[in-house]
């Protein structure tokens, strides 16, 4: 072959490679038509997605931290200071109240450097060696040994800080629980008195402290004369497990004698008796005023000092006086007196007492003091009376 024969066929070669380069590098029809009559939900996805690659491409935004706050329920409280001994080295965070019986032993400790101890009236005259107290480094320890149920009632320990030579009281280092001592002979709290008197005051709320040994006892309130059960609404009587109950609203309705009934597994017993007595109790100490009939009197006149009280009805007012003639014995004379009157639609005590002085003399002048004294306390008062000269006769008069 000659030099032109051989280029045409490789032109011809060159060609027919090209051709079929070209035919592999076509996507197939099927492929196509699936892409033409692919849905515009794939197109609105397809975007989406180019959107959140392009999104994640991009570096994130720093975000400010936001502190978690936590619930009310879950703010944080102070750790109670006092812990029960359950067993050697094994210890327990005591809860309000707790229940043990009659000749257990209760160990209690109390963190800090200085500790003081709060426990029952009872152990407090204990003299049978029952009733331990020691300090030690960090901790203090109280231990009950042979507990009774007279040694039921609230169990508090406080730690004092302290530095250099000043203490101050840690209120926030406080621990206190109340503790059952359970016996079944004694439902209620041994006393030493049969009859006990307790006072109804107007305005204050009044305690009859029958205390159970036991939380599950049934306690229930009476009337010894007539014998009747008295109703605890919860609104103008309460029972409290921990205290026994209390009358909020005092009425004279409820003077006379109660006590306490307890049930329990079969057993009754009764409380000491409550004899009830009922006082009309005034809100506030007196509050009075005072004025004289004159305040500037001549000597050889009469005048008189009165001192008045706005108060409850029935409520006693006492009242004493000061006055300059006291230095010399002057027997002036006074007159109280007690009437209800009528103020603003309410109906109120008027208590008065009245001071007397007769023939004024130079020793009658200074001030005058006025205390009014009812249940509630003392108050003062004062105002000045200033004694002149006589007025000199006429001439004439004296002449004749």
């Amino acid at each position: 072959m000659n030099s032109k024969a051989l280029a045409v066929l490789g032109c011809s070669l060159l060609l027919l490679i090209l051709a079929e380069c070209q035919e592999k590098e076509k996507p197939p029809k099927a492929t196509e038509k699936r892409v033409a009559k692919e849905p515009k939900a794939n197109k609105s996805l397809k975007a989406t997605g180019q959107k959140l690659q392009q999104a994640a491409a991009k570096p994130p935004k720093a975000k400010a931290r936001v502190k978690p706050t936590a619930p009310p329920s879950q703010v944080h409280q102070p750790a109670s200071i006092l812990t029960r001994v359950v067993a050697r080295g094994r210890f327990q965070k005591v809860p309000d109240s707790l229940t043990l019986t009659a000749g257990d032993t209760l160990e209690l400790r109390c963190r800090g450097r200085s500790v003081r101890w709060r426990f029952p009236a009872y152990l407090e005259d204990e003299d049978e060696g029952r009733l331990r107290i020691k300090h030690f480094e960090r901790h203090s320890q109280l231990l009950v040994v042979n507990a009774r149920a007279a040694d039921t009632g609230e169990y508090s320990c406080w730690s004092f800080q302290c530095r250099d030579s000043e203490c101050q009281d840690g209120e926030d280092r406080m621990g206190k629980a109340f503790i059952f001592i359970t016996d079944p002979q004694e439902l209620f709290v041994p006393t030493e008195d049969y009859y006990e008197v307790v006072q109804l005051r107007t305005n204050h709320s009044t305690l009859l402290p029958c205390q159970v040994t036991s939380p599950l006892a049934q306690v229930t309130l009476h009337r010894e004369f007539p014998p009747e059960e008295v109703a605890v609404d919860g609104l103008d009587i309460s029972y409290d497990v921990k205290r026994g109950f209390v009358i909020h609203r005092p009425r004279p309705s409820y003077a006379g004698s109660l006590f306490c009934l307890a049930s329990l597994d079969g057993m009754r017993q009764i409380s000491t008796k409550y004899m009830l007595i009922y006082i009309n109790y005034p809100s506030s100490a007196p509050k009075p005023t005072v004025g004289a009939s004159a305040a500037t009197v001549r000597a050889g006149e009469n005048f008189n000092v009165t001192c008045t009280v706005l108060g409850e009805p029935e409520v006693t007012v006492d009242f004493t006086w000061e006055y300059p003639g006291q230095q010399i014995g002057r027997p002036p004379y006074s007159r109280e007196r007690a009437d209800l009157a009528r103020r603003g639609g309410q109906v109120q005590q008027e208590s008065e007492s009245i001071l007397y002085v007769d023939e004024a003399r130079a020793i009658d002048d200074g001030l005058y003091t006025c205390s009014a004294t009812n249940l509630q306390g003392t108050t003062t008062v004062s105002t000045r009376v200033r004694v002149l000269p006589a007025t000199p006769a006429p001439r004439g008069a004296r002449a004749g």
